[in-house]
């Protein structure tokens, strides 16, 4: 799929693509000061557009719900044909005990034999995370394992 770049002289960068089926387009302005608008054509209407501004959380994750899920299925369906092996999402809540603490003192591995394969953190995919990489809320956990296990592994997150 092709993305237009389009230079906005003394405002940033649009930077769109038509969705399929419709006359419609969608995309992002990253403005010269940092922020972000979310920008999306009306049906039918590929010249009139409604932006809607994002702070960084809110850009951080709206890319974490648009990434995650690609990631997952992605991995599902390299695992597809072994059973017993399960991919999920979970994610890093403000209330979870994780919340600031890395991933060693999860102990996840031995704890529930799930592994931790990615981190969506931002839009941005942290890939095999080690030992030290440090959990922020908001963070979504691509995690590898047995269905039992990956229930475990929820359960830690939410309740330590």
């Amino acid at each position: 799929m092709n993305v237009d770049v389009t230079p906005l002289p003394g405002i940033g960068v649009r930077k769109d693509f038509p969705l399929a089926g419709v006359r419609r387009r969608i995309g992002v302005i990253d403005h010269k000061d940092g922020t972000i608008d979310l920008i999306f054509t009306k049906v039918g209407d590929p010249d009139t557009t409604t932006q809607i501004p994002l702070t960084e959380a809110e850009a951080g994750v709206l890319a974490n719900l648009l990434g995650a899920p690609q990631l997952v299925a992605q991995l599902r369906a390299e695992h597809r044909d072994m059973e017993g092996v399960n991919t999920r999402q979970l994610a890093i809540r403000q209330a979870s005990p994780y919340d600031g603490r890395t991933l060693g003192e999860t102990q996840m591995r031995t704890r529930t034999k799930t592994s931790i394969v990615a981190v969506m953190r931002a839009g941005q995919v942290h890939p095999s995370p080690g030992p030290e990489f440090a959990f922020t809320a908001g963070d979504l956990l691509v995690v590898v394992g047995t269905g039992e296990g990956l229930d475990a592994a929820a359960d830690i997150l939410t309740n330590g």
